[in-house]
């Protein structure tokens, strides 16, 4: 795709949704608490965190795991809904019991047309868990389909009412490329390799991490 409609585009985010993590920003992220070398992070979601459109080695989880030396567990069930995934977590922090929650979820809802306002209360009381856990999380801002694309504002209204990283756009950011996509609501390999950098970026930033 033609890196300045890539260009305009971040532009439009930036501009309609007010949001300020995009590369070049400056505004910081909310902080965690750095992570020790032997945490391990829960990847929690649906399709797009299980890695629908690439092979399992070359889904997210897996290149975050490259990325940061830690353990990732992928908890990626494809067709998930949040009202039976804030069931499965509950159960799997538990089973797991990560340090931290990469929450990328909702995205089945919005293709299947269900309340936004629920979806938006799915996520708050899944965040509230990971928290009752004792574990951080950061969240992942999943966008509506249409014509631009653009990230749900419910997302940015959790991660700010909770006071968690987000990372808002990247999905955006993928979907809106055809060279980033296996079909037309999943990424590609390539497109999988960025979400997991943008993710990796987002630790750093928050401090989970070190360079």
């Amino acid at each position: 795709m033609n890196r300045n409609f890539l260009a305009a585009f971040k532009f439009f985010l930036i501009v309609c949704f007010g949001i300020s993590t995009l590369a070049g920003c400056d505004q910081p992220s909310a902080k965690l608490k750095p992570l020790s070398q032997n945490a391990v992070i829960l990847a929690f979601g649906d399709s797009l965190t299980f890695g629908t459109g690439a092979t399992s080695e070359q889904s997210y989880p897996a290149l975050l795991a490259e990325m940061t030396n830690r353990k990732v567990i992928n908890a990626g069930v494809p067709g998930e809904v949040s009202s039976d995934g804030k069931k499965r977590l509950v159960k799997l922090l538990e089973e797991t019991n990560p340090d931290l929650v990469v929450l990328c979820h909702g995205g089945n809802d919005l293709l299947r047309k269900q309340s936004r306002t629920q979806l938006q209360t799915n996520l708050q009381t899944m965040v509230d868990a990971v928290i009752a856990s004792g574990a951080q999380v950061i969240l992942i801002a999943v966008p509506a389909l249409g014509l631009n694309l653009a990230p749900l504002p419910l997302y940015l209204d959790v991660a700010e009412s909770k006071g968690i990283p987000i990372e808002p756009t990247i999905l955006s950011e993928v979907l809106i490329d055809p060279s980033l996509k296996a079909d037309h609501v999943h990424p590609n390999a390539l497109g999988y390799q960025q979400f997991a950098q943008s993710i990796h970026r987002l630790l750093i930033e928050s401090g989970a991490i070190s360079r």
